[in-house]
């Protein structure tokens, strides 16, 4: 490392120490679990939800309202969740400290950015849109090219990209280790650890262990699938029938109750102009039959997270919605031979059916268990706020929540 830049660190490791003893060595780490999940004996925290008393399989048919969730990931403790809380709204992870994975995934913004590829450290821009947090505890595979398959070695592109967060694995130790108030963070979260140095293993399995708190299961449809239907208007209802049709055939991909199979689809979607295609899958499965083919993302909370698609080309729900009524390959640059899905097909929605379609998106929301931004930070560093977006809101589309 050249002796400038390891001075400049140095200076601002200093920084973040002096402020950090000053005013965040007496954060205590929470004892009780998160709403929507019980302290079971052993003092790990269970996920309880409703969708327990199913015992249908997701992923059979188009999804009926009363259908199981897949299996997910939880048994954390309530201080690891904390912990993670605190270091995933700290911009101290990041190589300058000034960006942090609230930056890409803020609560606010439907644990996504409202931008139609994420900008990173020093304000360059990633290949991708930033997709949602919410429910990644029931996903197995993680990107939109699925290219990791747990949360962990999700974290290592954005920590360690260098248009992203920039840092390193030594210089987050060296930072995080540095930090007194992460010192005794750590040992709460892990009483069982014998001191010593925090691990890149702690660091990761605290932010899993957060990102799997973010449950987004009591939204007003969740209200109608259990038996209070009155919870969606006639409209909304109506929008239901098309969603799950056999014409529109939306749920065979976006599969209720997670509104996602978690699978790969080439559906021909196009770039914004100027950008090349993006191969997506192919590359993680070196399989061309999967050129141009993404996860299939979940719809929860979907009027929060415009724009719309792996490269953020639809602003707003109606434009998307028309995408697919589009016709199959009708988007497809001409010469590139795409293995479309064979769900996307010609549905031929009346403008009626689609504005029904939006409006039934609009009860896919529920941010009741949105976790609280923390006041201070270990590290003595500010949480970083929203950037300012050019967001297009789909309330002209969509009534107004009750």
């Amino acid at each position: 490392m050249p002796a400038g830049v390891s001075k400049q660190l140095s200076a601002i490791l200093f920084l973040w120490v002096g402020a950090a003893s000053a005013g965040s060595a007496d954060i205590v780490l929470r004892d009780n679990c998160p709403p929507s999940f019980e302290k079971a004996a052993a003092g790990h925290c269970t996920l309880r939800t409703m969708y327990e008393f199913y015992d249908s399989v997701q992923g059979a048919g188009l999804g009926g309202t009363q259908t199981s969730l897949p299996q997910h990931r939880d048994g954390f403790t309530p201080q690891q969740i904390d912990l993670g809380r605190y270091l995933f709204f700290d911009p101290v992870l990041s190589g300058d400290g000034s960006v942090s994975c609230a930056s890409c995934h803020h609560p606010d913004l439907g644990f996504s950015d409202s931008l139609p590829r994420s900008i990173g450290i020093g304000g360059q821009e990633v290949a991708r849109a930033a997709p949602s947090l919410w429910n990644v505890a029931f996903l197995s595979s993680f990107f939109w090219d699925a290219h990791a398959d747990t949360l962990e070695e999700q974290m290592l592109g954005p920590l360690f990209a260098p248009n992203e967060m920039a840092n390193t694995p030594g210089g987050l130790l060296a930072t995080v280790n540095g930090i007194p108030a992460y010192q005794s963070l750590f040992q709460q979260a892990y009483p069982q650890r014998e001191g010593g140095s925090i691990s890149l293993d702690e660091i990761y399995r605290a932010i899993a262990a957060f990102q799997t708190s973010l449950i987004s299961l009591n939204s007003r449809y969740d209200r109608y699938a259990q038996g209070y239907h009155a919870a969606l208007s006639q409209q909304e209802i109506e929008g239901l029938n098309v969603f799950r049709s056999f014409v529109a055939r939306c749920a065979e991909c976006h599969t209720p109750p997670l509104f996602t199979n978690q699978q790969i689809a080439v559906i021909g979607a196009p770039e914004p102009d100027g950008r090349p295609l993006d191969i997506g899958a192919e590359k993680t499965f070196t399989a061309p039959k999967l050129k141009a083919g993404f996860k299939v993302p979940t719809l929860r909370n979907i009027d929060r997270t415009a724009p719309y698609m792996h490269s953020g080309m639809f602003d707003n729900l109606h434009a998307i919605a028309e995408f697919y009524n589009g016709g199959r390959g009708h988007a497809v640059p001409a010469g590139v031979d795409l293995h479309l899905h064979w769900h996307i097909s010609s549905p031929d929605l009346t403008d009626y059916e689609l504005d029904r379609l939006v409006d039934f998106l609009g009860t896919l929301t529920d941010e009741s268990l949105k976790p609280q931004i923390p006041e201070q930070l270990p590290s003595g560093l500010k949480p970083v706020a929203p950037r300012p977006t050019a967001h297009i809101e789909n309330t002209k589309m969509i009534p107004g929540e009750s």
